[in-house]
């Protein structure tokens, strides 16, 4: 069966999301030797991941706007090229300042690319968004489970300096974009031009985007704190850096499962269910997981695994949901409910070392575990999914 110029497109897309999700999970299984090698606290790390998150998160709306403004495809190759560059010369920081400034540069990259990819998945899918957008997210999942891999076996196979090699990959694959991911100008009308604060305004008044929002930012909430903390409780336990590294691609290529499988389980049992069943589950395997870490590592291991598939059932749903509410801001929607909601999230995970220091990593996980199923509440007052943009 030939391959259409939009299949080609969302090919390349999901492709290049892989890439920039590879990088943006190098340095959570790596923080703990690189603040070794600098030496600064546990409360230093998350305070730099959290700084990087919110550069990677919060300012997606704003770039989401400006993507839906222009047919151009500027933000998704620079995004790619700047993530591909910075993110891998941060381990070869020499103090914490340049590290900040090589993480911050990075993180910026996964914040141009996301909303305009996203709205460009949104375009190029049609009637098969969610199918798309599932795949589409399941990529970058993936990345972001063989990022924390691929960045630990480097680490201690060949030295934390030999990261910055790979940005070789990053930059050759946004070159090959050039060519396959077609403007948007040669096949569509320039689009309206949308006021920003009235569009803005319009989506932040909206009970049904906030909502959204907030089961989004749920799912954040497991994940980044899941990602910041246990690499320093394993470390603590005396795991290497491979071992870490494999336990969060469990934890994320779970994820990707999840995604991929998203649109799938939302045709069998709809929209809120799968929804529930995300924000619920976590708590209990939470629990599991703390009660066996010690004793039964490969057990708990396979219990993070379920975890992470469960946290990210959601994920696709939510995302298409939202665009469909609000089908004439995609790209900013999608810098809201992948970008904005980790910011949020980030902005509490900026704190979260030194309450971990203070009353133990795994006893804050479990507390935080049971926010999403107390947020479940609220998904009863979801409107139904429009079927039509």
């Amino acid at each position: 069966m030939k391959i259409t110029n939009t299949q080609k497109a969302i090919i390349w897309l999901c492709l290049a999301h892989l890439a920039a999700d590879v990088y943006s999970g190098f340095l959570n299984p790596i923080m703990p030797f690189i603040a070794a090698k600098l030496g600064f606290s546990l409360s230093v790390a998350t305070v730099l991941i959290s700084i990087s998150h919110i550069c990677s998160s919060m300012l997606q709306p704003i770039f989401g706007f400006f993507a839906d403004n222009i047919l151009k495809r500027f933000f998704i190759f620079w995004g790619l090229i700047l993530a591909s560059i910075f993110i891998p010369l941060a381990p070869l920081a020499p103090d914490v300042r340049i590290l900040l400034v090589c993480m911050v540069l990075g993180s910026l990259g996964g914040s141009f690319f996301h909303p305009q990819a996203m709205g460009f998945i949104n375009y190029f899918a049609g009637k098969n968004c969610s199918s798309g957008m599932g795949t589409f997210i399941s990529m970058g999942s993936l990345g972001f489970a063989f990022g924390p891999l691929l960045a630990a076996l480097i680490t201690q196979v060949l030295g934390l300096d030999m990261i910055s090699y790979t940005s070789i990959f990053g930059l050759l694959l946004a070159g090959i974009m050039f060519f396959f991911v077609p403007k948007l100008s040669a096949i569509e009308k320039k689009p309206k031009h949308k006021e920003f604060f009235k569009s803005f305004k319009e989506i932040l008044s909206s009970r049904q985007m906030n909502l959204l929002m907030l089961i989004s930012m749920m799912k954040s909430l497991v994940t980044n704190s899941s990602c910041i903390l246990l690499p320093f409780l394993w470390k603590s336990t005396g795991s290497s850096a491979f071992y870490i590294g494999f336990a969060l691609f469990l934890f994320v290529f779970a994820g990707a499962i999840g995604s991929f499988l998203s649109p799938k389980a939302e045709k069998l049992f709809g929209s809120k269910p799968v929804i529930y069943f995300s924000m619920y589950a976590t708590f209990p395997m939470m629990i599991v997981f703390a009660s066996i870490y010690k004793s039964h590592p490969a057990i708990s291991l396979a219990v993070f695994f379920i975890m992470g598939f469960t946290t990210m059932l959601a994920q696709p749903v939510t995302m298409v949901w939202a665009q469909k509410t609000m089908p004439e801001y995609k790209s900013i929607v999608a810098g809201f409910i992948n970008g904005f909601c980790w910011g949020i999230v980030a902005l509490c995970m900026s704190v979260l070392g030194t309450i971990a220091q203070k009353f133990g990593i795994m006893n804050v996980l479990i507390v935080l575990s049971i926010i999403p199923a107390i947020i479940a509440y609220f998904v009863r007052y979801l409107k139904e999914k429009p079927e039509n943009f």
